[in-house]
């Protein structure tokens, strides 16, 4: 942080939660990361047996009934039961109890980019084959986009503002930014924050491998996503959520909560300019990017890590890369950690900014695995095969989602 810019509103973050394919719960996700793993769960879904991508990564070792209880099948889609999972341990993290916090002054925002799409697919299919009698009175409250931030308000007994944020694969960072922006009001004391993702739609698949974004590496589905990579091919599927606990730092410090690191600020644009829903713009992310530098009162030259987008898309990882260097030039360290979650889609923003965190309180900034030739026309320093040690005061997380959704957060080491 310079000495000539302004200190800005934060929120401190006093809690973590993970469940990715990377592993379960933070410090065995944080572990299999840092130590350059690939993802642990790969699942070929009956539903995309034929399809030209016929795999996604999944999460293995979480037996949610054992978790969470056989009737949440019956009140929740899968991503909000992970939401609900991440949102347990971030909040246990954070030593919140009911006793210590005034309920109605906490604050539940989650993204999603498609909720609970796969049901929805399940009763189109009950519809079709058995009737409208057939499909299942559930099917509003568990397809709703707003079904993982409403479980995890019931589940934690909050009764503050419950919002969704579907912003594409932006959503988890925008949710993050608006719990944020919620904080700065003076609108809760406490925010439970993140993304949640677990979608394998036929339809959806199908389309997007017909937009030639999804890998088509079959025969290697553990090395196929490999952003920044010469040799990349697409991006792969993966389910997940993170989730964060934020409070205002006078809140945090009351209750004599650690702070793991403060969000400093957040920045947000539309590429309205593309030239598709899908094509991402330079524009567009360098605005969302100046625009969160100054809401954090930082410099370019204070950012020392990106965890980048970085999809293993050749579209996304030139004109994400292009910004990065222009802006913050040379300096920062730049990872994917997608190439060992998968693109969780609505999750992404969440577990990436967990994963921000983390490298901002270890100084350690996970590799980029699968990456083995760097794309020439790439011109930023990306972190591949080890897990790399840096000095690390303040770091970006940047999502950028279908639709011309563009996103950042600005964290700094506490």
């Amino acid at each position: 942080m310079t000495a000539a810019t302004r200190e800005p509103a934060a929120a401190v973050v006093t809690g973590l939660g993970l469940v990715t394919a990377a592993g379960v719960g933070v410090k065995d996700t944080w572990s299999r990361v840092t130590g350059a793993t690939v993802p642990r769960g790969v699942r070929r879904p009956t539903s995309l047996q034929d399809l030209p991508c016929d795999f996604m990564y999944t999460i293995d070792d979480l037996d949610i009934d054992a978790v969470l209880g056989v009737a949440s099948h019956r009140l929740m889609d899968r991503f909000a039961q992970l939401a609900v999972v991440a949102a347990r341990e971030a909040v246990a993290d954070a030593g919140l109890t009911p006793d210590v916090w005034d309920s109605t002054r906490v604050a539940v925002v989650v993204g999603s980019a498609h909720g609970g799409l796969t049901f929805y697919d399940e009763q189109q299919a009950v519809l079709t084959e058995r009737g409208p009698r057939r499909v299942s009175p559930r099917m509003a409250p568990l397809t709703v986009v707003n079904g993982a931030a409403g479980s995890v308000a019931r589940d934690l007994g909050a009764r503050g503002p419950s919002l969704a944020v579907a912003t594409a694969c932006s959503s988890g960072t925008d949710a993050i930014g608006t719990a944020l922006q919620l904080l700065r009001a003076g609108a809760c004391d406490i925010a439970v924050t993140g993304g949640a993702e677990s979608m394998d739609s036929r339809a959806v698949f199908a389309g997007t491998c017909n937009a030639k974004a999804l890998s088509t590496r079959t025969t290697d589905p553990a090395g196929a996503c490999r952003p920044f990579d010469v040799d990349r091919d697409g991006f792969v599927v993966g389910e997940g959520a993170g989730m964060l606990v934020l409070e205002r730092a006078e809140h945090a410090r009351a209750r004599g909560a650690k702070s793991r690191a403060t969000v400093r600020g957040y920045g947000a644009a539309t590429s309205s300019e593309a030239s598709s829903p899908v094509a991402p713009s330079e524009a567009g992310i360098e605005l969302a990017l100046r625009a969160a530098l100054a809401d954090a009162g930082a410099a370019p030259r204070d950012i020392g890590h990106v965890n980048a987008h970085g999809t293993s898309t050749v579209m996304n990882d030139l004109v994400e890369a292009a910004v990065l260097h222009r802006v913050l030039g040379e300096g920062p360290l730049v990872t994917s950690t997608k190439s060992m979650t998968g693109h969780t889609l609505g999750a992404a923003g969440g577990i990436e900014a967990a994963f921000t965190v983390l490298a901002l309180e270890e100084q350690l900034v996970p590799a980029t695995v699968n990456l083995r030739t760097q794309d020439p026309r790439v011109p930023v320093e990306v972190v591949a095969e080890t897990a790399r040690a840096a000095r690390l005061d303040c770091a970006v997380s940047t999502s950028l989602g279908f639709g011309g959704h563009n996103s950042v957060l600005v964290l700094a080491r506490d």
